[in-house]
């Protein structure tokens, strides 16, 4: 029997379940875009991705013992390259990004995918940004021991068995499992012996890192520095543009097939919806250790799903808006803000806890940690003159207080802002 929900996300005009499916696959895509536009962007730098930057993909074979498996079946994997000098009992972790699926069909389609099996994922990566070996790209992580873990559940690292289904589907809900399997690795290669650790990962990545992060300060030294950073996962709990809870039916969808609520905090789920204690804002209200979050004001993929998803604008009124920040009129921008508006309260615990950290720039982009020219290079986008690496070491190190937080667009000259209106 159909999801009541699922009924309802298509009859209120919101995202149907294909659509949700094509964005989830469609998100690599979209990063591989970002990378080409950034790599044009700056022809005079071309020693920012080298050789010495590809790394191998390694398959968690210990997981067939444990059942830890992606959606289709096949192994979940990371990469790893090892650090060095006064690095080398440091570690940085990087959950990947891409969407989530809510039903059986979409997870179905994601199982194809790289984003739902090991089978499709590439051997060989690049590593860049905050990943990158280079200490003119990556300051004060180059030397760590860094890790890019590989995502291939559809639910964060957060789902749990329990609630497969036993009808021949045959998809695996094992996030949680995979999310241990690794760590168990990882822990057993040197990261039990880490002196300083930075969780953090990219969009659903970032969600992931989240939900993961006091987990995995819990598994290292007690006198180790432990820290979490968040890229482009604050996913707002906001109405699209006619007033429907779009994000929200959305990821009630997504911890009801996948039995994410035991991955989630007792106290929150305790007291409300499972679904809500997924959002952010809720997260982090129970958050133990140290965060940084990295996130734009315009974020594209929250415009373009959370704020004006394709069948709430029936007519087309925000088609150019949803694609370039530059073709929205004046009553959009005015919309736009409010949304930013929305972004900046959510964020207002974080911004009085003296612990915490945040780079909030006014870009329309979506992850920023990743990559070279949005990490750290000469034509980064910049808050007081600070890159999103130096706001981030800063704060890391505890160098000085890092909470940046831009003006509102179009006031920094500085932004990549994406546009994709020559892809349509």
């Amino acid at each position: 029997m159909a999801n009541p929900r699922l009924r309802a996300l298509t009859r209120w005009g919101k995202w149907a379940k294909k659509d949700w499916a094509i964005a989830a696959v469609g998100f690599t895509i979209i990063l591989f875009a970002l990378t080409l536009l950034f790599d044009s962007r700056n022809p005079a730098t071309p020693d920012l991705l080298s050789a010495q930057d590809l790394v191998p993909l390694t398959l968690l074979h210990r997981a067939k013992a444990t059942g830890a498996f992606c959606l289709d079946g096949s192994l979940p994997g990371y990469h790893f390259q090892k650090g060095f000098g006064s690095g080398s009992n440091n570690w940085l972790l990087h959950i990947e990004g891409g969407g989530w699926c809510n039903s059986i069909e979409t997870c179905n389609i994601r199982k194809r995918t790289a984003l739902g099996s090991s089978n499709y994922m590439d051997r060989l990566v690049s590593f860049a940004g905050i990943l990158s070996r280079q200490p003119s790209q990556n300051p004060d992580f180059y030397n760590w021991n860094i890790v890019k873990i590989r995502y291939c559940d559809g639910a964060s690292l957060a789902g749990h068995p329990e609630s497969e289904f036993k009808n021949g589907t045959k998809l695996f809900f094992r996030g949680h499992l995979i999310w241990e399997a690794i760590m168990s690795e990882l822990l057993s290669l040197g990261l039990s012996k880490a002196k300083q650790a930075l969780l953090s990962g990219c969009s659903a990545g970032g969600l992931a890192t989240l939900i993961h992060c006091d987990d995995f300060r819990d598994h290292l030294p007690e006198d180790a520095t432990v820290k979490c950073l968040a890229d482009a996962g604050f996913f707002l709990d906001e109405p699209d543009v006619l007033g429907n809870r779009t994000m929200s039916a959305f990821y009630h969808d997504v911890v009801q097939l996948q039995g994410v609520a035991k991955s989630l905090h007792k106290k929150c789920v305790g007291r409300m919806e499972p679904s809500e204690c997924i959002f952010p804002q809720k997260i982090i209200e129970n958050i133990r250790t140290p965060l940084f979050i990295v996130n734009p004001a315009y974020d594209f993929w929250q415009i373009q799903h959370i704020l004006v998803p394709t069948k709430s604008d029936p007519r087309g009124y925000w088609k150019r808006c949803r694609l370039t920040i530059q073709g929205c009129d004046s009553t959009q921008i005015e919309t736009l803000q409010g949304f930013r508006s929305s972004l900046l309260m959510a964020l207002s615990k974080l911004e009085k806890d003296k612990e915490g950290g945040m780079f909030i720039n006014s870009c329309f982009v979506h992850c920023q940690t990743w990559m070279a020219e949005t990490w750290h290079s000469p034509n980064s986008p910049r808050i007081n003159n600070k890159t999103i690496a130096e706001s981030v070491g800063d704060w890391y190190f505890g160098r000085k207080s890092s909470k940046e937080i831009d003006c509102p667009y179009p006031c920094n000259p500085t932004c990549y802002n994406m546009d994709f209106t020559q892809r349509v």
